[in-house]
């Protein structure tokens, strides 16, 4: 039985050896972030002043 186990721990010693080779770590690439600007400030007023008209225009219509 002693031998049994011997032989076991000694296996499992040689295979944990043995398992692999050493590679070269892996470096990802950093994420870069880019934050975009708009390129007016009154960029955003367009879009309601435009429906703002073509309310107007329907209203004057009637």
């Amino acid at each position: 039985m002693k031998k049994l186990v011997l032989a076991a721990a000694l296996t499992a010693a040689a295979s944990t050896a043995s398992a692999g080779t050493i590679e070269e770590p892996v470096m990802e690439a950093p994420v870069v972030v880019e934050e975009t600007t708009a390129s007016s400030s009154a960029a955003g007023v367009w879009v309601p002043l435009v429906l703002l008209a073509i309310v107007a225009a329907v209203v004057a219509a009637d």
